[in-house]
């Protein structure tokens, strides 16, 4: 299956689908995307929605929150390609949408790095 870069809103590709699978600039899994197209966090909680430029967006503020869901199993690392198309041409965001890969990376964040990972007790 084809790598499909996810830009951020300035149209640096910051990470890459490989469906349902999320993989950051070094090929490390991030997160993943159920069928609906939302995208969750390697630990199951909900990160925000795959749109069509491709980018990741979430609400600003978020009136019900989804219920964390059990992750996927753990895919092989990728290598990422050395050359990426540029971005395409993407709508303004609305004041009440966030790009997660932008102003809230750290929602998406490798098994083992993330304040909300489970205690090692």
């Amino acid at each position: 299956m084809a790598l499909i870069p996810i830009y951020n809103t300035k149209g640096d590709p910051e990470a890459f689908l490989e469906y349902p699978y999320i993989f950051n600039r070094n090929g490390d899994w991030i997160g993943w995307v159920t069928p609906k197209r939302e995208v969750y966090s390697v630990i199951g909680y909900y990160v925000g929605y795959l749109t069509n430029d491709p980018r990741i967006l979430r609400k600003r503020a978020t009136s019900t929150l989804k219920p964390r869901l059990e992750p996927p199993p753990v895919p092989r690392k990728i290598y990422p390609p050395a050359t990426i198309p540029l971005a395409p041409l993407m709508s303004e965001l609305s004041h009440s949408q966030i790009d997660v890969l932008l102003d809230e990376p750290e929602r998406l964040h490798t098994l083992d790095v993330g304040e909300l990972r489970e205690d090692l007790d």
